[in-house]
């Protein structure tokens, strides 16, 4: 068989196969793994089906804030779902195989899903700004009809920001590296197995972070910043602590959501070797388990 050819069937996208390895060099440890990422991902299902189930049943509860809290809950049940099946196989039976017909679409679920995640924290804190500092207008700015909008408008710029990572994988030229050092498929994961230069792979997925996540989460500091001020107006201290105090969850979500995710995030992509690589991939799994997990724990 000539070089061509070879190079021809490797590109045949479906015939491409991938092992996953899980977390490399703690494989002997992955039994003792999976029941911590089993215990909490069976606790973010439950806590957050229950949540929804709660919110959609009580009419009480069909308020701004608790409906952002369910788009939140349908969100983290996604994400866990996605990723956490897969990495349980492989921790329990070694079924780390996986099509590269299989591998991109669960890529583009995890990335959709957490962008919209973030959208959907965004609105949160947008709806605590306009409790806050517009208290009497809050039911005429934060209507049933804007609700849905804001819901729309983050699944729309979700699925057109992360949309092009299928295509950014599907045009590289792969050439018989199979195995993914990972639990789960990711963007930047898939890419570095190809032959190709991944350099617009890479510089798309820091575009991405800066003009969706990152700048979510500058526009979520900036609203806390002026929820502060009118705090900090109020003439009473007990109302201002009182004010102060209904926000400390949304600020432990928001936490939760980002710090593991950034620190994921930049590792990956900046080669950082600093730290071993299984310290990477722990905490990549804790991303797509934690905060489902504490998340309607923590909520009001």
């Amino acid at each position: 068989m000539t070089t061509s050819s070879k190079a021809l069937n490797y590109t045949n996208l479906k015939d491409i196969w991938y092992t996953m390895i899980g977390i490399p060099g703690l494989e002997d440890s992955h039994i003792w793994i999976s029941v911590p990422i089993f215990s909490m991902y069976t606790v973010a299902i439950a806590g957050n089906a229950l949540l929804l189930f709660l919110i959609i049943t009580e009419r009480s509860l069909h308020e701004p804030m608790y409906l952002f809290l369910s788009m939140l809950a349908l969100a983290d049940i996604f994400l866990s779902t996605v990723t956490t099946p897969k990495m349980l196989a492989i921790f329990w039976f070694q079924a780390g195989g996986i099509s590269f017909a299989s591998c991109v679409p669960q890529m583009f679920f995890l990335h959709f899903i957490f962008v919209a995640e973030s959208a959907t924290l965004l609105a949160m804190a947008f709806d605590r700004y306009v409790a806050i500092c517009y208290p009497l207008r809050y039911t005429t700015i934060l209507t049933p009809s804007v609700i849905s909008k804001i819901g729309i408008a983050s699944v729309t710029r979700s699925f057109f920001i992360c949309f092009p990572l299928i295509f950014l994988v599907c045009r590289l030229t792969y050439c018989g590296r199979s195995i993914i050092c990972h639990s789960y498929c990711e963007h930047v994961g898939i890419a570095r197995l190809a032959c190709d230069s991944i350099k617009v792979n890479i510089y798309y997925g820091v575009i991405v972070a800066l003009f969706s996540t990152c700048l979510d989460v500058v526009l979520i500091i900036v609203s806390y910043a002026l929820i502060l001020c009118a705090v900090f107006r109020i003439p009473f201290q007990d109302a201002r602590l009182k004010a102060l105090g209904t926000r400390v969850s949304h600020v432990c979500v928001i936490l939760l959501s980002y710090t593991p995710a950034f620190s994921s995030f930049f590792a990956h992509r900046l080669g950082s070797h600093s730290r071993p690589l299984r310290v990477h991939i722990l905490l990549a799994n804790l991303c797509v388990v934690g905060p489902p997990t504490v998340n309607p724990l923590i909520m009001e």
